[in-house]
């Protein structure tokens, strides 16, 4: 069983930069008191692209508080890297990854119970919080990008909840493996893409991707998501903070 290291929930805020003018919930601050989690995520949880975030198939994001020693190996001090709520996410935990969550688990926290349904694709709201251009890039290309769950059963959560697993549908596709076949080696492998496809608890958005690039058999463009319109953001030259490590290796294609 693992235990919630923290429950968190943010407000809009201005997101700016010289070329980017927005406002954005991926400032989150832990809670103390119990919070309501409905279809479409906590109540006191608040999204500024309504299109790209939240719903119901992205009610709530987990990332790994073990990833941020890997991030602060990779960087260097950081004062986003000291506490949980650097990368928008609403669970932090120690105790499970994107190696032993897959689609289709099924958890109960608190009164609530949730189903993972997705991967994160990492934006580049990421880069600009952290003055990386290509940390969102980065995200994806290392697999720890975290993940989202929808909500099966609304109830309270509180910050010293444990997770309970009820049921595993498809351990076979982590979230892992679903990182490395679709993100990190853009496979156009139809059999491989075509299981993942048809996985039950595989939110509706990740379906269409797949299901598109099986028609073209070809890679989506996601320059966009991952740097945004800035030319700033289109270099993988890493500023703000000085990269200490070299980054993952890209794995072969399957």
């Amino acid at each position: 069983m693992t235990k919630l290291l923290s429950l968190l929930v943010g407000n809009l805020a201005p997101l700016s930069t010289d070329k980017h003018h927005v406002v954005s919930g991926i400032d989150k601050t832990p809670q103390k008191d119990p919070q309501w989690l409905g279809r479409e995520g906590f109540t006191n949880d608040h999204q500024g692209d309504k299109v790209h975030h939240g719903g119901p198939e992205k009610a709530v994001h987990h990332y790994p508080f073990e990833h941020y020693a890997l991030w602060r190996q990779l960087f260097g001090p950081c004062h986003r890297l000291a506490r949980p709520s650097a990368f928008g996410e609403n669970f932090s935990t120690i105790g499970i990854t994107e190696q032993t969550v897959a689609v289709g688990d099924v958890f109960e926290i608190g009164e609530a119970i949730i189903e993972v349904s997705q991967p994160r694709q990492p934006c580049w709201k990421l880069n600009v919080k952290f003055d990386i251009p290509a940390l969102a890039l980065k995200l994806q290309t290392t697999g720890m990008t975290g993940w989202y769950y929808r909500v099966i059963q609304a109830g309270f959560v509180k910050p010293e909840d444990n997770f309970k697993c009820l049921e595993r549908k498809t351990p076979f596709w982590s979230i892992e493996k679903i990182n490395t076949v679709v993100l990190r080696c853009r496979t156009t492998n139809a059999e491989l893409l075509t299981e993942l496809a048809e996985l039950p608890s595989l939110s509706a958005n990740w379906k269409a991707l797949i299901q598109k690039r099986l028609a073209l058999k070809h890679i989506e463009d996601w320059t966009d998501r991952l740097n945004g319109k800035n030319p700033l953001h289109k270099t993988e030259q890493l500023t703000g903070i000085k990269e200490k490590t070299q980054s993952h290796p890209r794995p072969k294609k399957l």
